[in-house]
């Protein structure tokens, strides 16, 4: 089992994509309509966004893709291992991800959490986040 104190902190690049990828899938992160690789390549490849990850000797354990619009600072895609939860690892790589929001200017910092998962809107209120009271829109581009 992982304790946070021995995992480090990494803006994870294309050697760990497959690893990260596998870990949003076993958190249960991913849809159908949402390609987590392109999700992935476009954090990574971009000047405004990363992906965060707390990698331990037994590979990654936690991660949080994180990204700046201009406005506001964003996390999507937190994960722990599920053999390594309640250890600490979810704080530490929001830690983690709030600190790349904080260096790369964002003044706020959002998170979406989807309708019925009261477990992790709980974890995210004892972080301190509370709901924005707002209702989120959505439209799929033409590609």
């Amino acid at each position: 089992m992982a304790d946070p104190s021995d995992a480090r902190i990494e803006a994870l690049g294309d050697d760990r994509r497959a690893e990260a990828i596998a870990l949003w899938e076993q958190a249960g992160l991913t849809r159908p309509w949402n390609d987590p690789g392109a999700d992935f390549d476009r954090a990574v490849s971009g000047t405004t966004s990363a992906v965060v990850g707390l990698v331990g000797d037994e590979g990654l354990l936690a991660t949080a893709m994180v990204g700046v619009d201009g406005h506001r600072g964003w996390i999507y895609y937190v994960a722990v291992d599920g053999r390594s939860r309640g250890r600490g690892l979810g704080n530490a790589v929001m830690a983690a991800a709030e600190d790349w929001l904080r260096r790369a200017g964002a003044p706020k910092v959002q998170l979406m959490v989807r309708n019925g998962n009261g477990d992790v809107a709980d974890f995210y209120r004892r972080l301190g986040y509370e709901d924005a009271g707002v209702t989120v829109f959505g439209r799929w581009l033409d590609s």
